[in-house]
């Protein structure tokens, strides 16, 4: 995702350890009108190292599994592992994403699918859901409009082309505009979980300041983190930040509980995911989605922690078939009633 906000110190220190061993993984449903799903699962890595904890998506051996090397015109090595395997419906995934032991355990993800029989024509959906990982952030859609929600959720592939495009200088400057929107929208979900979580571990402990006054210093707090920029880090563990914000006396007595806080707000603000892509076919005609169309007719949505921060992230395909055996039944009995009419004035005359 085109995501570049501007970072204090503190926040960086908290982010995970990117592995360079992280597979590139793409993850296929094909939907098939009775409800079953196949599943498949491409996974490319410069080595052939393919550990479970490095996996974003499960798979076991069940599935049926090929292995294979790819080598460019450059003589680049890339080692590809596929996975495939057919499932009678999203019970069946979503148990496979309960057990889920690899990279992205930690993150509740469900399949749904659902199917309208409506005579002429029958109506299916599939959709995929991450849920939100924060409790008291802002949603997203509180500070970008609908064209710049679409920015924000377009894979990379897509911004890097028109950044690189004939209106480089146009798109480049709407990214920057976005990104400072994002980075207004992750402060205030920052201070927001922040001042719950620490309001709750200091709740009935004498010099407690009550959950409605530390919301009125919400935005204090967003003040003091995008004001101290690289800087935050020491300001906070000298507690100069906290001072400010809370005062000499309640910052000192409650330091050890604002750290605690502070742990649990970034563990949520910067979740251990690893990123993938997930790509739907559907059968029918498509007919409505929120994701992006492919050149082969899939829609696709990359699948990024900060789609699914402060609200739930969902990936949502339907489409329609006709039924044409209804049509030639009607036919039939249009035709049947026709003929059936023309014989009784027929008789009549």
């Amino acid at each position: 995702m085109n995501m570049k906000p501007v970072r204090p110190a503190i926040l960086i220190a908290f982010l995970f350890a990117v592995s360079c061993n992280e597979p590139r993984t793409v993850v296929t449903n094909i939907v098939y009108k009775d409800g079953s799903i196949r599943r498949k699962i491409e996974m490319k890595s410069s080595e052939n190292k393919f550990n479970v904890s490095d996996l974003q998506v499960p798979f076991d051996s069940t599935w049926t599994i090929k292995d294979s090397l790819e080598i460019s015109e450059k003589g680049d090595t890339t080692w590809v592992k596929r996975a495939e395997k057919l499932f009678s419906g999203v019970v069946e995934i979503n148990n496979l994403y309960k057990a889920d032991s690899g990279a992205n355990k930690d993150i509740k993800r469900n399949a749904w699918y659902n199917k309208k029989f409506r005579w002429f024509n029958t109506e299916y959906s599939y959709t995929e859901t991450v849920d939100k990982i924060m409790k008291f952030g802002y949603p997203v859609k509180d500070f970008l409009d609908k064209d710049e929600l679409r920015w924000f959720y377009s894979p990379q592939d897509i911004i890097d082309e028109k950044e690189n495009g004939p209106d480089s200088l146009k798109y480049r400057a709407y990214g920057d505009t976005v990104d400072k929107k994002i980075e207004k929208w992750m402060i205030k979900s920052l201070s927001s979980e922040w001042i719950h979580e620490f309001a709750a571990l200091t709740s009935g402990k004498s010099g407690s300041i009550s959950l409605d006054s530390l919301m009125n210093r919400e935005a204090d707090l967003g003040r003091l983190v995008d004001k101290s920029g690289d800087d935050f880090d020491s300001l906070w563990t000298n507690g100069i930040i906290l001072r400010e914000l809370l005062g000499e006396k309640t910052a000192v007595t409650f330091k050890a509980e604002a750290d605690s806080a502070a742990d649990v707000t970034l563990s949520r603000l910067f979740p251990d995911f690893k990123y993938y892509v997930v790509k739907t076919i559907m059968p029918g005609k498509l007919t409505s989605t929120n994701g992006f169309v492919d050149s082969t007719g899939a829609v696709m949505w990359p699948v990024d922690s900060d789609y699914f921060i402060t609200g739930q992230y969902e990936m949502v395909s339907k489409s329609l078939s006709i039924n044409i055996w209804a049509w030639i039944v009607s036919g039939l009995f249009v035709a049947f009633v026709i003929t059936g009419m023309a014989i009784r004035a027929k008789r009549k005359g």
